[in-house]
């Protein structure tokens, strides 16, 4: 017995260091930070493993006022019941500005961080309008090329900032969670990932037609960093947190301290509240209480689709026309959203450890989305104006 002990153990630190010394090291880290935590893949409050830099809290913070009727109604038991199934730990709903209804689950807040995963998306696009609006990007026509030059692949040359922020860069790209030998699940993990991005080819020809890359995200993450000389978090900061008057310090995850490159695609953890600026800085045509911080075409390209044959996306943002309602909204792994209702002055906000089952295959939304999307239309029928 001592024997087998000793062999396995002995065939555990080959493995170990043979990982150690091949392409696959990150997967010891994934590992030590995800399986060995209890989970089996990303989660809510990942971002204690990982390094991060701190978005700090808005110096003029800005409280959503308090609808007259904030509270005051109680959930549907089946709503409730969803909530329950898939591990809800936010669900907020803001009509006409003002806070209506807000509830916590599992020991959360209201000033609870959390991983939003790919809400981080719709932030980035906002960063690639502020970079044009600024002049440090002439437009969605611009070559990656002139800030990424080391972009391989042989459409390299001829991918636009705009192809990235529609997703249809022609990148390779894996977009596998749960598989552990994807480049997504690796991008999760490398202390250098701006280096494994430009190593993705750009081996089919962009602005054809949409495809979900996170790297592609990623990769306009690194042409806003380039123009700007700024790194994202602090960018974000500059031009949109502070002024829409966060009130909470966030974080955005990081490769490593030592380079510094934000994950793009993903991993800003912040709160319910917060998360729900953005959206009515969108819904409100880049204006934040008179003050413009996008430019509004941009904006309405943003929220339209690129591809008539992809009606669900935007510019980094998903779309749905629901019952009516041509509804925008933000989406992050797990069941991170914040939807949009523009013409209801509507937003909810859902964040939690799971989005349930999939549903049909050829449907781009969870059935989960529909549930939340129902439950804000039947509360807003019976909201009075604050």
């Amino acid at each position: 017995m001592k024997k087998i002990f000793k062999g396995f153990g002995f065939a555990l630190i080959v493995l170990i260091g043979g990982l150690y010394v091949s392409d696959y090291s990150y997967l010891l880290d994934g590992v030590f930070k995800i399986y060995l935590t209890g989970h089996k893949t990303a989660f809510l409050d990942d971002y204690n493993y990982f390094d991060n830099r701190i978005l700090p809290a808005s110096d003029n913070p800005q409280a959503w006022p308090i609808h007259s009727e904030y509270n005051t109604i109680s959930l549907p038991t089946a709503l409730e019941q969803k909530h329950k199934e898939n591990e809800t730990v936010a669900f907020l709903v803001i009509k006409n500005d003002s806070l209506y209804f807000e509830k916590y689950y599992d020991g959360y807040g209201v000033d609870s961080k959390s991983n939003s995963f790919s809400v981080a998306k719709s932030f980035v696009s906002a960063l690639l309008g502020r970079a044009i609006m600024d002049g440090y990007i002439k437009g969605l026509d611009q070559s990656v090329q002139d800030f990424i030059p080391e972009l391989t692949g042989p459409y390299a040359d001829q991918v636009t900032v705009g192809d990235l922020v529609t997703m249809s860069s022609g990148q390779k790209w894996e977009e596998k969670y749960y598989s552990p030998f994807s480049i997504t699940a690796a991008a999760y993990f490398l202390e250098d990932l701006d280096s494994a991005i430009v190593k993705q080819p750009i081996d089919e020809i962009p602005g054809k037609s949409f495809f979900y890359k996170s790297g592609t995200t990623h990769l306009l993450g690194m042409v806003i960093a380039k123009a700007t000389g700024k790194n994202l978090t602090d960018y974000l900061y500059e031009t949109l947190w502070n002024p829409m008057g966060a009130e909470h310090e966030s974080l955005w995850q990081v490769d490593s301290i030592e380079n510094g490159s934000e994950k793009a695609y993903c991993c800003i953890a912040s709160n319910a509240r917060d998360f729900a600026r953005l959206a009515k800085l969108y819904k409100d045509h880049g204006k934040w209480n008179g003050e413009v911080l996008l430019d509004s075409t941009y904006v309405a390209q943003s929220i339209r689709p690129k591809f008539p044959e992809s009606p669900q996306y935007g510019y980094s943002w998903w779309l749905k026309e629901y019952k009516g309602h041509n509804v925008f909204m933000m989406r992050g792994h797990l069941g991170q959203y914040v939807i949009t209702f523009p013409k209801e002055n509507l937003i909810l906000v859902r964040l939690g450890h799971s989005k349930g089952p999939r549903g049909n295959d050829g449907d781009p939304f969870t059935p989960d989305i529909y549930n939340y999307m129902d439950a804000a239309l039947e509360i807003n029928k019976n909201v009075s104006t604050p």
